[in-house]
């Protein structure tokens, strides 16, 4: 039966799969154990340099088939008995492969009964169309794809999420929209309501997206948050007592984060090397796929009911006003609009400077360069899978094949993509990620509880105006350099203030726009010196470090108004000027500026010291 597989998929897919079966050293070619993990076919290939698999074999080809393909549903026998449905890997609560509905033959490979005549494409994030492995299989074999985001209650609640956040989803959503009509003859359809509610609805009953039967199929982008893994099993397990197929695939990341798991035995890695050394073994990720040429629309029956019953959330709704009062007196929209086609524009306007893109080293770039910034700006698109970070990828690789100088990582472009596959996996390999307790990796440090300090740090009232201005403009702009990132957070934690990283950790979560779990809990780990980096005596200056890319101080007075006339000498320190001076600059220290909540030259040795114990403390209980 397995040889009669292969030689389908060469008539589909080519000699590669074919290939890649052959090769695998764990398959077994008996009838009394014809399943395997698919994953083998990857580990029994050769290790090689990123630069040399890849140009040998079509991963591209190799994921989708895998991924989207006859070989899907395939048992599995490794980590667990067989039931591929129930499958949880270790810590994740996560449901491996939760195709459903499907009868399988004596090969483990599913066959379905009739082709299916509806889907539901659920988006979550991976708002494109554009290289969207979910979207290539809600168009397989079906006459009607129903392209729907549910607007989930947890999402619009201001304490969670910030109005600049939201509203790049709200564009992101529109821009979604635009696309399937144009190019599709299609629609988003926004449902509102728990995502468990909703698909009980549509579960129960089809005629309310007016059909005579059931879709037959879900499909949706894997999510690895914990939040989303709950209410994924849940979902996963409403379908499958229906009889509905789910289909999750990975898409958000390079890699499909349980292939990586594969590779490392469940012991992610938490050092760069560790985890480059990783991927030399896996391969390149998938090359990008493009949009597909046709997406099956809803019955016309129910499109006419999209604009009135289901329409696109927007800024002026009365309950976004309502929830949102405060924060929409003061909003601007920032210098991002959300969606793919904004997306798309950047990144080709970032890889045509080509020598840019290879020369780029993260650590020389500037943070307080804001028109333009002196960074890509991406990362929101990639946070709301507006842009394909294997598009992104590739699109680099490219230019670095063409400029053998090219930098490398971890600081060019490709290192640092690959610094967020590493903290996704990590996030999704080690239990309580985003907190102190229970997280086996985490330094476990006596961060003090000082709400005071918190919320002065929070609302820019720190009376250190390189940590105040880069504090506002997170709060306008929804984004700050990585390296403006490093100073507020070490700030509030190791350097100065001692507040714990978790609370630092909430409030760049509300509001950054890219804000990402994985990545923002991994670098609040890192810059606390709590996990991945040790060096807690490094602390940056609140004052010096300000003053090395920017002597004048114009980013203070960018976004610090009150401080614009302040003379150079002091804008940093503006608590040294004379009385005279401040009454002449419009800004007296105490009245209208704050004062310094800390001494940082006594507070920042107290904590190294602090630290010091910390550390002491747990390497003796590890000791002992």
């Amino acid at each position: 039966m397995v040889l009669s597989v292969a030689a389908i998929t060469i008539a589909r897919g080519g000699l590669l799969c074919l290939v890649l079966l052959l090769r695998s050293r764990s398959l077994a070619l008996s009838a009394a154990s014809s399943s395997f993990r698919l994953s083998h076919c990857f580990s029994s290939l050769p290790s090689a340099p990123l630069s040399f698999i890849g140009e040998r074999f079509d991963w591209g080809l190799y994921s989708f088939w895998r991924q989207g393909n006859l070989l899907t549903r395939l048992k599995t026998k490794k980590h667990h008995s067989g039931n591929t449905a129930e499958f949880k890997p270790p810590h994740s609560g996560r449901v491996r492969l939760s195709q459903t509905g499907d009868s399988e033959n004596d090969s483990g490979i599913s066959e379905m009964s009739s082709a299916p005549s509806a889907s539901i494409l659920w988006f979550r994030k991976g708002l494109r169309l554009h290289d969207n492995y979910a979207l290539l299989e809600a168009c397989k074999e079906v006459k009607h794809v129903f392209p729907i985001f549910i607007l989930d209650p947890w999402f619009i609640e201001p304490s969670n999420v910030g109005i600049v956040r939201y509203n790049f989803l709200l564009e992101c959503l529109a821009d979604l929209d635009s696309s399937l009509r144009a190019r599709h003859n299609s629609r988003l359809i926004v449902l509102r309501g728990q995502p468990s509610k909703v698909f009980e609805k549509i579960l129960s009953d089809p005629s309310f997206l007016c059909l005579d039967k059931p879709v037959s199929k879900i499909c949706f982008e894997k999510d690895t948050e914990p939040y989303a893994l709950k209410r994924d099993k849940q979902i996963i397990e409403m379908a499958k007592a229906k009889g509905v197929q789910c289909h999750d695939l990975h898409g958000h990341t390079l890699f499909d984060l349980d292939l990586l798991m594969d590779h490392c035995n469940y012991n992610v890695p938490m050092q760069y090397g560790s985890f480059n050394q990783l991927i030399e073994k896996v391969g390149l990720p998938a090359k990008p796929l493009e949009e597909p040429k046709e997406i099956p629309p809803p019955p016309p029956s129910f499109l006419s009911r999209v604009e009135n019953e289901f329409p696109l959330p927007s800024l002026e709704d009365e309950d976004i006003k309502k929830k949102y009062e405060e924060e929409l007196k003061d909003y601007k929209h920032p210098a991002l609009t959300g969606g793919e086609a904004h997306g798309l524009e950047i990144l080709e306007k970032v890889t045509k400077q080509e020598n840019w893109v290879a020369q780029f080293e993260k650590p020389q770039t500037s943070p307080v360069a804001f028109k333009p910034a002196s960074t890509t700006k991406l990362s929101a698109y990639m946070k709301f899978g507006a842009v394909s970070s294997r598009r992104f990828f590739h699109a680099v690789r490219a230019i670095n094949l063409k400029k053998p100088g090219h930098s490398k990582p971890p600081g060019s472009l490709l290192g640092q993509l690959l610094f967020r596959e590493q903290f996704y996996l990590v996030s999704y390999g080690v239990p309580n990620f985003d907190k102190m307790k229970g997280n086996p990796k985490c330094k476990q440090i006596d961060w003090d509880d000082n709400p005071e300090f918190l919320s002065a740090w929070a609302e820019a009232r720190t009376g250190y105006p390189w940590i105040d201005a880069i504090m506002t403009q997170l709060r306008k702009e929804g984004w700050i350099h990585h390296l403006a990132r490093h100073s507020v957070a070490c700030f509030l934690t190791r350097g100065d203030l001692y507040c714990s990283w978790e609370d630092g950790a909430k409030i760049f979560d509300r509001y950054l726009i890219d804000a990402d779990w994985a990545l923002n809990n991994a670098n609040w780990q890192w810059l606390s010196a709590s996990c991945f980096f040790y060096q807690f005596f490094r602390v940056y200056s609140p004052v010096a470090f300000g003053k090395k890319y920017d002597k004048e101080g114009k980013y203070v007075r960018h976004f610090l108004t009150v401080l614009k006339n302040m003379p150079t000498e002091f804008i940093y320190e503006p608590w040294k000027a004379p009385k005279a001076v401040q009454e002449r600059a419009g800004c007296v220290v105490g009245r209208d500026y704050p004062k310094p909540i800390v001494d940082h030259d006594v507070i920042h040795k107290k904590n190294l010291d602090r630290m010091k114990a910390a550390y002491d403390r747990q390497k003796g209980i590890s000791s002992g």
